[in-house]
């Protein structure tokens, strides 16, 4: 008798798995960064790790979201040619209304981050639909679906080659990590895709995404095809770059190197990369036709007992704070942070600009003058939460900004995640400004640092909206100083040569 598969177990089955990756990170990333932490002896990459894996502690106790960037929901569907359907929607239908259902849930919103129109005017869908779906015809009388959520950070940091067929793939993958620096947040995981086609390639990278984290398990049997080999050599030659955690500089940026192969035209070698952050999000589930599938949790001693006390930090009083004071911020150091700052990212520094080039300034009730702007969008809150998760974004796609805004607004500051470019740290340091790090993938741990949220201007821009938070012991790190050093290139650049001299002692 043919399997039966019900449109409304699709759909609960695949609302389900999205809420469950929303809050628990898969149990083997968790041992992978413990093991990470263990043996980390960079202080910022150590305590960044730390912060990771409390946040995710947090977020599987209290079901919100691992990280305010709650995703672009990619979907694999193994589909058993003998699968009979009860529906009327069709599969792609069905995936979407569980994606919706799910983004949606009042018991853990999550946020909405996707825009149609995208070249155009880039209007948020509010539901975060609609998923990419690939979907493949196999043997069987079962639906096999995988569903991850990918993070614009580490997305956006995705790279594609078509490199000569004798060209070295790991000559490339060395060339082009350091060139994505550090908002995708490592450490985490490359999917790396070669053969096919161009488009073909760039799948089998995120398709590799999708394994277990296994690389210790090779480490001790030793390799067993080229591909294996290729793997351990990539995931040593990795580490060696010396970026570390937030790109802050330490033994550990890749937990592990997956890759996946296809055959390919004799004149080519496609060569696709793409990482997963600290808030990787996966999970597989297989209907049927007995019903919907609910993924059981993790048990709680599953998660490391780590502290991290912010030892020595300085705390910092963001409403009285003069440009003085932040001229004392040394690279690296620790601070936290007590006040009120006002939040914009992409859109509102767009929306800016623009008011500005019209000649009318900022709207109404908004100052940023001796101010420290954050850049996030944060989760809707639920319950008794002043606001959601709420961890930094790529402060990269706000440099061409930095400049306008430091002279214009008046601003005296920024928080972000990752390093800036040269443009922004030009502004910086003309300007004698200071730029902050907050951890990214600790979206939960930072917005409990947050006692009121309001939204000042521009609430049509959903969560681009300019918010003013008031803040208790938020805490960050100096990345660039008022003298326009930056630890992203400090940090990194000690351990590579440290790892470098290792390597030649030995």
């Amino acid at each position: 008798m043919a399997t039966v598969i019900r449109e409304d177990d699709v759909i609960e089955s695949v609302a389900a798995a999205l809420q469950y990756i929303s809050y628990y990170h898969p149990p083997d990333f968790i041992r992978a960064m413990k093991e990470a932490y263990d043996r980390e002896e960079s202080r910022p990459a150590k305590d960044a790790i730390a912060q990771i894996l409390i946040n995710s502690r947090m977020a599987a106790i209290g079901h919100r979201p691992l990280c305010q960037d709650t995703g672009i929901v990619s979907v694999f569907a193994r589909v058993g040619m003998e699968v009979r359907w009860q529906a009327q929607r069709t599969l792609e239908q069905m995936i979407n209304e569980g994606v919706r259902r799910a983004y949606l849930n009042p018991d853990n919103i999550l946020r909405a981050s996707i825009v149609s129109d995208p070249a155009g005017t880039r209007k948020n869908t509010r539901d975060n639909t609609p998923a990419v779906i690939y979907t493949e015809l196999v043997p069987g009388d079962k639906l096999d679906i995988t569903v991850a959520a990918k993070g614009g950070g580490s997305e956006n940091k995705a790279k594609f080659t078509m490199l000569n067929p004798s060209d070295s793939i790991v000559d490339w993958v060395l060339k082009t990590v350091p060139t994505m620096g550090a908002g995708w947040c490592p450490p985490g995981i490359l999917g790396i895709g070669i053969g096919g086609t161009a488009d073909k390639a760039m799948v089998l990278a995120k398709e590799a995404l999708m394994e277990p984290i296994d690389i210790h398990e090779l480490l001790a049997r030793g390799p067993q095809s080229k591909l294996e080999e290729l793997r351990l050599t990539l995931y040593h030659e990795v580490n060696k770059l010396g970026i570390g955690a937030q790109g802050l500089g330490g033994l550990t940026t890749v937990l592990d190197v997956k890759i996946r192969d296809y055959p390919t035209h004799a004149a080519s070698l496609p060569v696709a990369v793409i990482p997963n952050c600290a808030a990787t999000r996966h999970a597989h589930i297989t209907l049927d036709g007995s019903g919907p599938i609910y993924l059981e949790p993790p048990r709680l001693e599953d998660w490391p007992q780590i502290e991290w006390k912010a030892e020595g930090a300085r705390r910092i009083n963001l409403n009285h704070i003069t440009k003085e004071e932040i001229a004392t911020f040394r690279p690296g150091e620790t601070l936290l942070l007590t006040g009120t700052l006002l939040t914009g990212r992409d859109a509102a520094h767009k929306r800016i600009a623009d008011l500005f080039a019209r000649g009318e300034g900022l709207p109404p009730g908004v100052d940023f003058r001796n101010k420290f702007i954050y850049y996030v969008g944060p989760v809707d809150p639920v319950r008794d939460e002043v606001v959601g998760p709420a961890g930094p974004t790529t402060a990269t796609r706000m440099d061409k900004f930095t400049d306008f805004m430091l002279e214009k607004t008046g601003i005296i500051g920024m928080i972000g995640k990752a390093e800036r470019g040269p443009e922004a740290i030009a502004a910086i340091k003309k300007h004698r400004a200071v730029y902050l790090i907050a951890v990214g993938g600790a979206a939960y741990l930072v917005a409990k640092a947050i006692k009121k949220a309001r939204v000042v201007a521009f609430e049509d821009l959903g969560m681009e909206a300019i918010y003013e938070f008031e803040v208790e012991d938020m805490p960050v790190s100096v990345a660039v100083d008022a003298n326009g050093e930056s630890v992203h290139t400090t940090g990194p650049a000690y351990w590579r040569s440290r790892l470098t001299a290792e390597q030649t002692r030995n």
